[in-house]
């Protein structure tokens, strides 16, 4: 009968240190005490892990506060914190028409923002790529940080992505994203990309400081243009085999939806057909519900349609995943709260299992937040074999 290999002393101190970062990134700063109470390590092994952790950058030493009103004997206890400006990381919100790059410190805070537009959707992949690069470096800049200095990048994009990180080009609209952009910003800064689904990042970002904070069962449609849904089954993210899990294109097969059109598609196509904003101008998602809220006629039975449409949505999702919520995103979401007591009445019509729905406060920073605790999750994970870039 096979036997476990031992655990060798590099094994050991490897799996320490990784508790003892994990304990002072989830706190302000943390005692040499607290860190044996919460590892079980003797203060020999947290002070030596500390140690080493100091001299890697991950971690600083802070000083004892002053209180002359207490004065203490004996040795202060040394206390740790985290280096959240030890690198920085990079979230990208990859669409067909624009792209957005947010720069995040290790704590998660954004701190540098900046966006470009593509001339056309199917433009070559080196000027989609330049263009990427471009609202990279800006960010950056107004940040204040180094390039050399970036530990991840995390990037969503409108199509499919498998677990590898390889882009599903069955359909043409999915092929625009597939460009090389792991490769190119690698060669060009030597970054390490890791490409995702937007909507899987937005499930991502939802949950990590959204409406769905804790929540392990949980589906995020963004709403906008189109339908497409981050499903978190346990806790966990479903790509499937290709990366086309929560891919919206059955509703076309839905009695009642008959297309995976997002919320703004659907207030200029129905206000086109039958009454637009009572004062003129273009339709839109936030002008058609804010007319619907001061009694408008036309504007209310836009609401009500969608509402009963997108009722019928996330029936045919809690029918399939049964999730505890699910949450409305994207640049809709600011306007969609007016949906919400609609849905909720219609949804019994619709499945025995209905969750609970809420819009997320994350507005159009949804995917970019995702893609920032994305790469978070990957530097936290490889903190030890990381080398983090000297301070210029």
């Amino acid at each position: 009968m096979p036997h476990a290999a031992a655990a060798t002393p590099q094994l050991l101190r490897r799996v320490n240190a990784q508790a003892v970062l994990r304990h002072i990134r989830g706190a302000d700063v943390a005692t040499g005490t607290e860190l044996m109470a919460l590892t079980g390590l003797t203060r020999a092994s947290v002070i030596a892990v500390c140690e080493d952790l100091i001299g890697r950058g991950w971690i600083v030493e802070q000083d004892q506060p002053a209180d002359p009103a207490s004065p203490r004997k004996g040795r202060p206890a040394r206390r740790f914190a985290f280096n959240r400006g030890a690198g920085f990381v990079l979230g990208l919100d990859i669409g067909a028409a624009t792209t957005t790059a947010a720069v995040a410190d290790l704590r998660g805070t954004v701190i540098g923002r900046s966006s470009g537009s593509f001339r056309a959707a199917d433009i070559p992949a080196q000027e989609r790529i330049g263009v990427v690069d471009l609202a990279c470096c800006e960010a950056l800049e107004a940040a204040g940080a180094d390039p050399g200095r970036v530990l991840a990048v995390g990037a969503g994009i409108a199509a499919p992505v498998d677990r590898d990180g390889n882009v599903l080009v069955t359909q043409r609209f999915w092929s625009l994203f597939d460009v090389g952009l792991r490769s190119a910003l690698k060669e060009l800064h030597g970054w390490t990309v890791l490409l995702e689904n937007d909507a899987n990042l937005a499930a991502l970002g939802e949950r990590w400081r959204g409406s769905g904070v804790g929540v392990d069962d949980l589906v995020v449609l963004l709403a906008g243009e189109r339908l497409g849904a981050g499903v978190m089954e346990s806790g966990r993210l479903l790509h499937g085999r290709g990366g086309a899990a929560g891919e919206m294109g059955y509703l076309d097969m839905v009695e009642g939806v008959g297309s995976s059109d997002g919320i703004a598609a659907l207030v200029r196509q129905w206000s086109a057909a039958g009454g637009g904003p009572s004062a003129g101008g273009p339709a839109s998602a936030p002008r058609v519900f804010a007319d619907a809220a001061a009694g408008d006629p036309a504007a209310l039975a836009i609401l009500d349609r969608i509402s009963e449409r997108m009722a019928r949505v996330i029936a045919s999702i809690a029918s399939l995943i049964n999730p505890e919520q699910v949450v409305i995103g994207g640049a809709v979401a600011e306007s969609a709260g007016a949906l919400l007591p609609g849905i909720t009445a219609l949804l019994p019509r619709f499945t025995a299992t209905p969750p609970r729905v809420t819009v997320s406060p994350l507005g159009d920073a949804i995917v970019t937040a995702g893609a920032v605790r994305h790469a978070l999750d990957y530097v936290e994970a490889n903190a030890l074999e990381l080398a983090l870039p000297a301070r210029g």
